[in-house]
This record gives structure tokens, C-alpha cells and sequence, in this order.
């Protein structure tokens, strides 16, 4: 009888973790149970409330309208397929888009009828909330939901850009963050959840949002003590201590 093969990268993936012991049986923080879906996105079960960071819509078009630089024009519509397939499965009673949903402020005017449409068949029948980043801070209608800075749910703040004396249970992206292991001659490179226990960094869900390594500067004031890299592998989430990871 054949075994099936294991993913190479989720392989790589899993030895670093072991090797780090930083297997955890459940996430919390400020006092509420958090699930890292795979696609990205973070879901609270108690508050029926799913939460996604930086999905810069209209970045395609953005790059085109701006220097003429094409990129393929589908990045919307493959983020919106993403987002379509975890809330079809969790059916969240509230949507959190947490900053930078689109690349500009003129994002909105730029989408394909389709797009809009789909966006308008995601909102249908639940709270959605659209919190400000920097790209899109200008933007504050024309695309359903409602608008706010930052947002309090059970004993979390969501808000965009991570603020350095934010109490406990802070939830924010605008950093992309990545994280990479290197084991055995390979090298593995996935985006990421982060935290202390204290605050939580989000993955940019954007087909085209890019992201900063976890080993960058940027996150060493945030997470003085050091941190837990939850990386998204092809079949699970992977969590592996900061002195596992690798950097560019």
C-alpha cells in the first residue's frame, strides 16, 4: 500500500517547528480564542466575527494608472475568490477588513462591475466594517459596510497600523508580515500571523500584497521579548519561534 508523499515545504515547515517546540494546542489573547485560518484570515468564534488585513484591491490598476507599469488585471478577482471561500465556510455574522483594503483611494471607481458585485454578495446579510489604513484612508463610500478608525471587540482593538503603546490585545497588519525557515539545503517562505501573547500582526490576504520578513527591524520594536510565527503551509499552520526563523 502507498503512503501518500508529504508537501516538501510543509516537511520543511513542520521540522522547524518541531525542532523549536512551540506547539501550542489553542491561541489566545485579551481573554478571546482565536483561530488561524489558513487562507489568512483570523476567526473568532464567540463573536462569529472573521477579521482580514491588507487586501489592496485595484493594486493592478493602481500600478497602471499611475506609471503605466501592467500588471495581470485579476489580483481583485483572485482576493475576492479567496475571501468568498472562507466566508461561504465559516458564515461570519461580521466582516473586519483591517486597513488597506484597497491600494488607493480610488480603488472603488476602478473595480469591474463583477467585482463590485461580489463584494456586495459578501456583505449581504451581515455587519461588515471597513477600517482605515494608509492607502485607503480616503475612501469612505461607495462600497457598502460601514467605516471606522479602529474597533473594539470582547478584550481586542483592531486597527490598522500597530501602535508601540497599545495595551493587551491589540490586533492589527499594514506589515505583511513573513516568515522563513531554512532546513536541510531548503528554504521555505510563507506569510505569517505573529504575536507575544500580547498583540497580534495579521497576513496581508492581497493576491499581490507582498511581505516583510518577521526578522526585520520593523518588528523588533513591537515584540521586544521576541515571538511566535504562526506560517500558513498547504495543509496546516505552522507555529515556530522567532530563533527558527531565517532572514532574507
Amino acid at each position: 500500500m502507498k503512503h501518500p508523499v508529504p508537501n516538501t515545504e510543509d516537511a520543511v515547515l513542520a521540522l522547524g517547528q518541531r525542532l523549536q517546540k512551540t506547539t501550542r494546542p489553542g491561541l489566545t489573547l485579551a481573554g478571546e480564542i482565536l483561530t488561524l485560518d489558513l487562507c489568512g484570515g483570523l476567526w473568532l468564534s464567540r463573536l462569529r466575527t472573521l477579521i482580514v488585513s491588507d487586501l489592496h484591491l485595484e493594486k493592478g490598476s493602481a500600478y497602471a494608472a499611475r506609471s503605466g507599469q501592467f500588471l495581470p488585471p485579476y489580483d481583485t478577482r483572485e482576493t475576492l475568490a479567496c475571501l468568498h471561500e472562507v466566508v461561504a465556510r465559516l458564515d461570519p455574522a461580521c466582516v473586519v477588513a483591517l486597513g488597506d483594503s484597497f491600494h488607493d483611494a480610488r480603488g472603488p471607481e476602478r473595480m469591474e462591475p463583477g467585482d463590485r458585485a461580489m463584494v456586495a454578495a459578501l456583505q449581504e446579510g451581515r455587519d461588515w466594517v471597513w477600517i482605515a489604513g494608509n492607502h485607503d484612508h480616503a475612501v469612505s463610500e461607495g462600497v457598502g459596510g460601514r467605516y471606522a478608525e479602529t474597533l473594539a471587540l470582547g478584550g481586542l482593538t483592531l486597527r490598522h497600523e500597530p501602535s508601540l503603546d497599545a495595551p493587551d490585545g491589540e490586533v492589527a497588519g499594514h506589515l505583511h508580515p513573513c516568515g522563513k525557515v531554512a532546513m536541510r539545503g531548503r528554504a521555505v517562505r510563507r506569510r505569517c500571523f505573529v504575536t507575544d501573547g500580547r498583540r497580534l500582526i495579521m497576513p496581508a490576504f492581497g493576491a499581490y500584497a507582498g511581505g516583510l520578513n518577521v526578522r526585520n527591524a520593523a518588528f523588533d520594536p513591537l515584540f521586544p521579548a521576541g515571538f511566535t510565527a504562526h506560517l500558513l503551509g498547504d495543509g496546516r499552520v505552522f507555529a515556530i519561534g522567532k530563533g527558527m526563523l531565517s532572514k532574507d
